[in-house]
């Protein structure tokens, strides 16, 4: 009687090859291959001292529990910009200040906002540049120190839809941080990450922009 005994091709034929190693199990496996390599071909008359291979694992366990730490902080700044994005989806609808150095005008609906002057200006004006560098001046007059209102109304003003520039400009020089008021109309998470908010006569700013959130857009007067 004749018997046929059949083999597989290998041990380990037919499974699915490993999943190669990544991050800090990767770094390890690296690590404890060389350290075997150091202990099998040192000197066996001289030694490598034992003190070295403990403070070669140490340096391991260190690079490990900073890779860890990277890792959760990555993690963590994932989930704060979901959780800011969702709390200010909420506010979505409302009215805030924005701190910017632009504009953006529909031609007739009015913009307001509002600068602080640290001291008093006997000539003062609200400046907008268009897209062809045309400055659109609105005289202010005498101003005391504090915080001072301005209305833009594009109508008055001839202005066409656009995109402007906005600076004030006082006989003191000063350069004061312009606030506009507008409307929440979004929220998102950028894909390079961090949360950006559109806002109407604004557009798109980032969240350390806002300078006050004021309520319902009822608020602002058109």
């Amino acid at each position: 009687m004749q018997t046929n005994l059949s083999t597989s091709g290998g041990a380990g034929a037919g499974a699915a090859p490993a999943a190669p190693l990544t991050g800090a199990a990767a770094t390890k496996d690296m690590f404890t291959k060389l350290l075997v390599a150091q202990i099998q071909n040192q000197d066996p008359l001289e030694p490598t001292d034992p003190s070295q291979f403990v403070n070669q694992l140490t340096q391991l366990s260190q690079t490990e529990s900073l890779q860890t730490l990277a890792s959760q902080a990555t993690a963590n700044a994932s989930l704060l910009q979901s959780l800011q994005a969702l709390a200010l989806g909420a506010q979505v609808g409302s009215n805030v200040s924005v701190a910017t150095d632009r504009v953006r005008l529909d031609g007739s609906t009015r913009v307001e906002g509002a600068f602080t002057l640290q001291s008093a200006a006997s000539k003062t004006a609200f400046v907008l540049v268009d897209a062809y560098n045309q400055e659109h001046r609105i005289d202010l007059g005498t101003q005391a120190p504090g915080a001072v209102s301005f209305t833009i109304d594009p109508a008055a003003l001839g202005l066409p839809p656009g995109s402007y520039g906005v600076r004030v400009e006082t006989d003191t020089h000063e350069s004061p941080e312009i606030q506009v008021a507008g409307t929440l109309d979004g929220v998102h998470v950028s894909p390079a990450g961090g949360v950006v908010l559109d806002v109407t006569h604004v557009g798109q700013t980032d969240l350390s922009a806002i300078t006050g959130f004021n309520g319902p857009a009822a608020a602002i007067h058109n």
